[in-house]
């Protein structure tokens, strides 16, 4: 896939027609990666810093902000689809619309000890702009908590070089509607980004499936500079 707008522009657009397949999938334990490795590994990174109040950015279906809350710690949810907004507001919890470019602007007026993106960075340029905005929403010597795949897995049989990728769903345990376009970057690329946008890698995490060996996920801790 190409580097151009419509690939950001179809991020959303995807997630609005897969947001009732993506909660159930969620909500039914169908990624077993999930389930056996990556919730636990995220819950924990977060946890670690003893945080509390954390804002959850791309939030989905809301069960992290409720996992958080169940531990005393005030959770806030955000995300750009409203369908997904008010599957996770029946379980209860905080939750409102925002889009990344919203939170980039400056339109969340938030404060809070962790800002956690949990496999929600899918885009390039949008990533960018709100990683490098997030600094005014974090208290001093709060912690941003990044989970996203890793790229040596995540690449497949394709070149491990930074481009645009489709999510086609095959064995998500569900019909989603829609293809989904991310944008895959390599560990030097996000360590790149990070450092470019002003912020410190405290520690970096490869949470491994417990059969395959494999890491599962990778997870980045970072401050302000």
């Amino acid at each position: 896939m190409h580097n151009d707008p419509s690939n950001e522009n179809g991020i959303l657009h995807s997630w609005q027609q897969n947001a009732e397949a993506w909660t159930n999938t969620v909500r039914d334990g169908l990624i077993e990666s999930r389930r056996l490795v990556t919730d636990r590994a995220i819950v924990d990174a977060v946890l670690d810093g003893q945080p509390r109040s954390v804002l959850d950015l791309g939030c989905g279906e809301g069960w992290l902000v409720r996992a958080l809350a169940t531990r005393g710690i005030q959770a806030v949810g955000v995300d750009a689809v409203p369908a997904l907004i008010a599957r996770a507001s029946e379980r209860g919890g905080e939750f409102q619309v925002a889009s990344y470019e919203d939170i980039a602007a400056g339109r969340l007026p938030l404060r809070v000890d962790a800002l956690v993106c949990n496999f929600a960075l899918l885009g390039k340029e949008s990533a960018e702009r709100l990683v490098a905005s997030l600094p005014s929403l974090l208290s001093e010597d709060g912690r941003f908590v990044v989970q996203t795949v890793h790229p040596l897995v995540a690449c497949g049989e394709q070149a491990y070089v930074d481009g645009w990728r489709q999510e086609g769903w095959t064995g998500f345990g569900t019909a989603f509607p829609s293809p989904a376009p991310w944008y895959f970057r390599t560990l030097a690329s996000w360590v790149g980004l990070f450092a470019e946008t002003g912020w410190h890698l405290c520690e970096m995490r490869e949470p491994l499936h417990p059969e395959t060996g494999r890491p599962a996920s990778v997870i980045f801790i970072l401050q302000r500079h």
